[in-house]
Formats: structure tokens, sequence, C-alpha cells
């Protein structure tokens, strides 16, 4: 038996087991062919995947860049609020997440000994105010010397001074709201005793927020105040307009970032502090 040189057997590789089938030269080519193509296919692939996504939009006859950077929202109004001196807790009105309203009561301290001080010195100024009022007449009359009558006059001020300092400790037994705000956290509990300087409570005005973003810092170029951008949170998936309020001052060497501040156009309901999302920029390139 022959057989022909051209359609003899040739052998064909697959990945599980090897079979045999006859190949003409114009197969042969039109594989190897097809094998290339996919060879430069894969070898583009991780090539495509190392560059920084960008999507490319048409506006108008012009070609517009689309950005994106993370951020997270920040409120204007939030602040910690410490003791102002040592002492008992008697009143705390507000729970975590409650609302108050400039002004109201947030603690209360139990400031007997303070106030009590503050009586006898007092007390202590008005008893200076007759002693220097009698010199004075006495002066007139000559009974005594100028010396008395200024030793007096010391004496009201101090007494005076010391009525300030009580006054001001009193003043500090009450916390009053600095703004409208909520309760985030409560460092300690009523009837607990703490000393100068501990942490309180954790306050926070949602009304009034900002946009926190980290951008590359080769976008300092394309970025200036009055930039328009949209933030999408990652809680609520609803998009939002907003605008470059502040650039950075400084670029961090180690990242190349640059931070970001943006406000919002519209404050619009359900958004708190500490939300985390995207924001897209929309660029000329």
């Amino acid at each position: 038996m022959t057989f022909d040189k051209e359609r003899r057997l040739k052998p064909v590789r697959s990945c599980s087991r090897s079979i045999h089938t006859p190949l003409s030269p114009h197969l042969r080519r039109y594989a190897q062919a097809i094998g290339f193509c996919l060879l430069g296919c894969i070898s583009t692939v991780p090539a495509l995947a190392d560059e920084p996504l960008q999507l490319s939009l048409i506006d108008g006859g012009t070609e517009t860049t689309a950005r994106q950077a993370r951020g997270v929202l920040r409120a204007v109004d939030q602040a910690t609020l410490s003791s102002d001196l040592a002492g008992r807790i008697a009143e705390m009105p507000f729970r975590e997440g409650e609302s108050f309203k400039k002004g109201d009561l947030l603690v209360r301290f139990d400031c007997a000994i303070y106030q009590a001080q503050l009586e006898a010195a007092q007390a202590a100024a008005r008893a200076a105010q007759a002693e220097l009022n009698q010199n004075r007449q006495l002066a007139e009359m000559r009974s005594i010397g100028k010396h008395a009558v200024e030793l007096s006059a010391a004496h009201l001020a101090q007494s005076r001074s010391e009525s300030r300092v009580y006054q001001v400790q009193v003043n500090r037994c009450r916390i009053e709201a600095p703004f409208d705000g909520r309760v985030v956290a409560r460092h300690v509990q009523v009837y607990e005793s703490v000393g100068q300087g501990v942490q309180l409570l954790d306050i926070v005005d949602n009304r009034h927020l900002e946009i926190n973003l980290l951008v590359p810092s080769r976008w300092l170029s394309r970025l200036k105040p009055g930039q328009p951008f949209t933030f999408t949170p990652d809680e609520t998936g609803t998009p939002f307009d907003a605008e470059v309020a502040r650039i950075g001052a400084r670029i961090d060497e180690g990242s190349q970032t640059l931070s970001l501040i943006g406000s919002i156009s519209d404050q619009s309901a359900g958004l708190i502090s500490g939300m985390s999302g995207t924001a897209q920029f929309t660029v000329i390139p």
C-alpha cells in the first residue's frame, strides 16, 4: 500500500492526547497564522491591565476623559468635648444619635465646692469694697494717710480677681452645645468622676459636609477651584453634584498624591459624615 507524500498522516498535539489527521499545505499555513494571532493577543493582556482606567467620551465633537478618585465625607463642624476641670458628672441629657440645638446643656458637673468658693470670694470682695469706702472718708478728714487707702484698694482688687477665677470654674461646670448637631459617642457616663482633660463627648453637624479626596499629583495642572465633578457615595449609590473648593498645599512625597476639598452644591438629605465614595471628573485632555 502506498500513500501520497502530501496526504500522509501528520501528528497534531492536544492538551490531553495526540491524534493524527491529514493536513494540506494551505491548512498548515492557515493554522500557523491563527496561532500567531492568539499568541499576540495573549501577550498584550498584561500590558492593558496595567494601564489606568480612563473613559473617553465625545461631547459636542470634543473628546474628553473621565477620571475617578476615592474620597470621604467630612463634617465642617465636629468636635470632641473634654473636661476643663476635675469633678463628678451630674447630668448628660443626650445619648448617641440624639439631636441637640446650639446652647443646649450637654454635660453638667457637680460643682458645689466651686460654687461655695465663689460665694466666699464675692463676700470678701464686698468687705474689701466697704473697707475702701470707709478709708476714703477717713482720708478726707485727714484721719488716715494715703497709704491706708491704697492698701484697701489693693485688697479690693485681689478679692475681685479671686471672684473672677472661681466664676470661671463655676462656668466650666456646664458644657453647652457650640452648634446644632448630634451626639456621635459618649466616652463617660453620669455619676462618674473624671479628671481635667478627659474626653467626654463626640459631636457632629451633618448639615454642612465637605468631600475629602486624594488625587494623583499629576492632576494638579488640570484642577482649579470651582471645577465641577460628581460624587457617588457607596452607601447610597446616588450621585450628586459638587465642585472643587480648595486644593491641598502640599504633595505627599511617598504616595505622590494631593489632597482636595470639594463642596457640596446641595446638602442632600441622608448624607452623613464618614460616607466614602467615588468622585468622577470630566476634563479636556
